[in-house]
Formats: C-alpha cells, sequence, structure tokens
C-alpha cells in the first residue's frame, strides 16, 4: 500500500510539473518542486500580508489597493517574467512615488484623483513592457552607484517623515503606545529569529491581541473595513490636457520599478546560482502592473525581502510566485474583519522600518572613505529627492555621474571583461602563463580587465564572474591593464572578494597602477584578504604556489 501510495503522489507530481511548464515554457519551470515551492510561496505570503495592507494605506488608496497589487503583480510576473524566484509587490519606493501621484491627481481632478492615478499605473506597465521589448533590459541598471544609493536613501528618508507622526499617533497616547511598541520590535528583532517568525506579521498579531485585552478602544485609530472581493476591471481614461504629465510620472514610475526588479534580480541570481532574462522580466512586470491598475492596485516590482526568504525557504521556480499570490488573496477574503481591528499606527511603524531598511547604510558610513565625487552625487540626489522632487533627482545626479565620467575617460580607452580558467584561451596568455594555468587542474581562476572600469561596464563584468565554479581555490583579478577603476565596480569586485574567501578561497590582485591599487585597498576586504603584484604573471606565480597549501572544496 505504501509504495502504491509513493507511486501515485510521484505520479501526480510529475502531471503538475507538465502542466506548469506549458504555461510559460519549460526552461522557467524545469526546476519546479511543488512541495518545496509551495512552502516558499505561503511563507512568502505571510511576509507580503503586512506590507501590502501598509502600502496600500501609506498611498492614500487605501488597504485593499495594496492587497491587489501584491496578487496582481505578483501572479502575473512570476507567470510571465524572465526571472526564477522571483517575488513581486509594491515596495517602498514605488509607493512612495504613488503616493506623490495621487497627491498630484487630486490636485489635477479632485473627484477623478484616483483614477488619474492608476492611469499612471497601467502606462507606467506599458512602458515597461516597451524596455523588454526593445531588449534595454541590460541598460536599465546602468546607472551609477551613487545615484541609485542617494535616490533609494532619499525615498526611504521619504517614507519616514510621512509615517512617523502616525507612529506618534497625532498626539492621542493610545495610539503613541502602539505605534511606539510596535516600532520597537520592529526595529530590535533578533536577526536569528526573523527567517522563523517574520517580525511584521508579529506585531500585528500583537496589536489585535492587545486590542481585543484593552477594556476601553474608542480613541484607537484602526484599519476599518478591508473586505477583498473579486475586483472590477475599469479602463483609467484621463482628460487630454493631462496626458503629457502623466506620461511623465509613468516613465519614472516605469524606470523605477525597472531598476528596483532587475536588481532584486541579480540578487535572486547569487542566491541560486541562475541566471534571469532581464528583457523578459521587463515584459513580465509590465503586464503585472498593466493588470494592477486596470484592477485598482498599487504597482509593484521586485521585492528583496520576499524574494530572500521564499529562496531561503525551497523556492527555486514561479511556483513559488504564483501559490503566494493565491494565499494572498485567500487569506484577506477570509479574514476581513480581523485585519480591519488592526491599529493604524502598528501599519505607520512598519512603513517607518521599510524606510530604514531602504536606506543604504552599507555605503552612507564608508562613502566619503571609498570616493569624495561619488559621495557628492550621493547625497545631492538624496536631498534633491527629499526636498525638491524624484525627477529632477535622477536627472541631476546621471547629470552630474556622466560629467565627471567623461572627464575620466577623456584620456582612457574602451573596457572590457574577460573570465579564463583551464577551459578556453580568451585571455592573452604567454607560455609560461599558459603552463601555470593548466597545472592548476582548474583551481585558479584569472579575471582580465582591461581599460577603464566605469558603471557602465558592470553586467559585463558580472557574467564573467558567474563562471567562477566552487572547485576554484585561488583568484587571480589581472587589472594591469586597468588605468581607472570607479566605485561602482570597486564596490561590485568587493562583493567578489567577499564571496570568495567566504568561500576558502585565495585572492591575488595584479596592478601597476597607483590610482587601482588606492581605491581598492579603500575597502576593508581588500586591505585584509587580498595579495597585490605587479603583473599577472607574478599572480599566477603566487597563485600556483598558494594553491598548493589550500585543501580541495
Amino acid at each position: 500500500m505504501y509504495l502504491l501510495w509513493l507511486s501515485s503522489y510521484f505520479t501526480a507530481e510529475q502531471h503538475m510539473r507538465d502542466y506548469i511548464k506549458n504555461i510559460a515554457g519549460p526552461d522557467r519551470f524545469s526546476a519546479v518542486s511543488p512541495v518545496t515551492d509551495a512552502f516558499g510561496g505561503v511563507t512568502a505570503a505571510v511576509i507580503s500580508l503586512p506590507l501590502a495592507l501598509t502600502f496600500g494605506a501609506v498611498s492614500g488608496i487605501g488597504p485593499a489597493a495594496g492587497v491587489y497589487g501584491a496578487i496582481a503583480v505578483g501572479f502575473v510576473a512570476a507567470v510571465f517574467g524572465g526571472t526564477r524566484t522571483l517575488i513581486s509587490e509594491p515596495t517602498g519606493p514605488m509607493t512612495v512615488m504613488m503616493t506623490a501621484i495621487v497627491a498630484q491627481g487630486v490636485a489635477l481632478d479632485p473627484e477623478r484623483g484616483v483614477e488619474l492615478a492608476m492611469a499612471v499605473v497601467v502606462l507606467a506597465g506599458v512602458f515597461q513592457i516597451l524596455f523588454g521589448k526593445l531588449r534595454l533590459g541590460r541598460y536599465i541598471t546602468m546607472m551609477p552607484y551613487g545615484v541609485i544609493s542617494g535616490f533609494m536613501s532619499g525615498i526611504g528618508v521619504l517614507l519616514i517623515l510621512q509615517q512617523f507622526p502616525s507612529v506618534l499617533g497625532e498626539g492621542d497616547l493610545l495610539n503613541s503606545a502602539f505605534g511606539l511598541g510596535a516600532l520597537a520590535v520592529l526595529v530590535f528583532f533578533p536577526k536569528q529569529i526573523r527567517k522563523y517568525c517574520p517580525p511584521q506579521l508579529l506585531v500585528l498579531v500583537l496589536a489585535l491581541m492587545i486590542a481585543a485585552l484593552l477594556p476601553d478602544t474608542s480613541g484607537l485609530n484602526t484599519l476599518g473595513d478591508v473586505s477583498i472581493g473579486l475586483p472590477r476591471i475599469r479602463i483609467p481614461v484621463p482628460a487630454w490636457e493631462h496626458v503629457g504629465i502623466l506620461l511623465i510620472d509613468a516613465l519614472l514610475l516605469g524606470l523605477l520599478g525597472s531598476i528596483d526588479t532587475l536588481l532584486t534580480a541579480t540578487i535572486a541570481d547569487n542566491l541560486t546560482g541562475t541566471h534571469h532574462d532581464s528583457n523578459r522580466e521587463l515584459v513580465g512586470q509590465g503586464m503585472g502592473n498593466l493588470a494592477s491598475g486596470l484592477i485598482g492596485g498599487l504597482p509593484g516590482a521586485g521585492a528583496t525581502m520576499g524574494t530572500v526568504v521564499s529562496i531561503q525557504t525551497g523556492a527555486r521556480s514561479p511556483l513559488a510566485g504564483i501559490v503566494r499570490a493565491t494565499m494572498l488573496f485567500l487569506a484577506v477574503a477570509s479574514m476581513g474583519p480581523i485585519l480591519a481591528l488592526i491599529p493604524t499606527a502598528v501599519l505607520a511603524a512598519i512603513a517607518v522600518k521599510v524606510g530604514l531598511d531602504i536606506l543604504d547604510w552599507s555605503f552612507i558610513g564608508r562613502a566619503h572613505r571609498v570616493s569624495r565625487s561619488t559621495t557628492i552625487i550621493m547625497y545631492v540626489v538624496l536631498a534633491l529627492t527629499v526636498f525638491i522632487d524624484l525627477i529632477v533627482a535622477v536627472g541631476v545626479g546621471i547629470f552630474v555621474a556622466n560629467i565627471i565620467t567623461i572627464e575620466q575617460l577623456s584620456k582612457t580607452s574602451r573596457a572590457t571583461s574577460t573570465a579564463v580558467g583551464t577551459t578556453g584561451d580568451p585571455v592573452r596568455l604567454n607560455p609560461d602563463e599558459r603552463q601555470l594555468l593548466d597545472s592548476a587542474n582548474g583551481r585558479i581562476m584569472v579575471l582580465e580587465l582591461n581599460g577603464p572600469m566605469i558603471f557602465g561596464v558592470a553586467g559585463a563584468i558580472s557574467r564573467e564572474i558567474s563562471a567562477m565554479t566552487p572547485e576554484v581555490r585561488v583568484l587571480v583579478l589581472d587589472l594591469e591593464s586597468v588605468s581607472y577603476l570607479d566605485t561602482t565596480i570597486a564596490l561590485l569586485l568587493e562583493n567578489l572578494v567577499h564571496s570568495a574567501v567566504a568561500n576558502g578561497t585565495a585572492v591575488i590582485a595584479a596592478t601597476p597602477h597607483a590610482q587601482v591599487i588606492r581605491r581598492l585597498q579603500k575597502l576593508p576586504v581588500f586591505a585584509a584578504s587580498v595579495r597585490f603584484v605587479e603583473t599577472r604573471r607574478d599572480a599566477l606565480g603566487a597563485a600556483s604556489a598558494e594553491r598548493e597549501e589550500i585543501p580541495e572544496a
């Protein structure tokens, strides 16, 4: 009987795999595992619920809009996107921009302000589809690190400033106690427990329990009706005089969502060892945002927190995103009366914590030591984002960064990158160097960089980095021909070295250029863990000696 049950289980699982593969092609669903993918999707849904309610409330449209956005974008992008394990939903940056768009829509037309905002969401989805169809995915994230860091940090500051008064309860002691208490739990929650118990869900449950035990909650501001049924499709049609303004907002919203998504997709690739299709992902995200706008939902993008947690709990295919969207709808549809009792101050606390997490703390604290020009760009973009306008911030940041880059490139040549192991020979090796590399039997890898290393070649370097296998025991960074290294590439190499050191791989850098050495040695991992020599021949000689001392992986 047990063998019969086991045979039936595997037969049913294979039928499910075949059915899912037919939805969007066999490549993305080739790693489907119904049990682990479903578990990852359910876990992601647990995290998504409080954030969806929070972002919906923050946007000014209502919590239902956040839930509709989480369901629509999450489901459609999972089916039609280009990243196997990406979880998509409304995010902090997208919500902050959407809040401004809603306010602008109300100012343009008080009666149809929300409808105008939905038109922007639909148009943003259309722009993202166009980005993908025009194969612009590889260029979307080609922005200087200072611009991205300043923009994201500025959005974090905006979210904190907008929601902190609500955390304080607008002067009401009872609401303030709930808000500050929730914020304290979120900030000081032990990191070791986060993956087992999402703190956002915990504060919602605790708030509901405490509110139920209080003898008098008449002064407590709660979420109110969040009943979620099947949404109605509405086609927003803006007045002709508003089209120009809405197109500009939609372009920026689509661009922000694309950047947010592709950065998260890269994180997913690093965690799973896969490679996403950026153009297909943009089409999937665009379709998701278009669908969300038509049903009155918030725009979304790839969400780092949900993606990482889903992967850590076993997700390896888009089935996790499909399960997450389905579970989210079922949960909200059945728990509406309970969710209506959530204190709004608690949701504001969750939003403030999201704002704190968006801030680029890892770079802000050391920016002045890494690069003065990048630091200036970052703080200019941050200030413009907070005090002026999101569009102005990005435009000014990119303009200043390009001026600096052009100045640096005026005396240099084109940049390229190439990786080589014992298979193939794209790097120009002399016979002596080839013999040293061949004798390593795959335990030495050379990453050769040529020309000026600026932010525009980050994608090419990332693809070459993927060639490093677990068998590599020594990594040689050949920087002999690199005359200039900007902060974006330095930070990319820093992440590479961190991963290599964590895996027990030794790293040797070959460069005679003082600017490159100074830039890299400002980063602690290079100063502590990387050996610098002048030539690739010296590096290969040192690598051959060093790899003998390092055990097999």
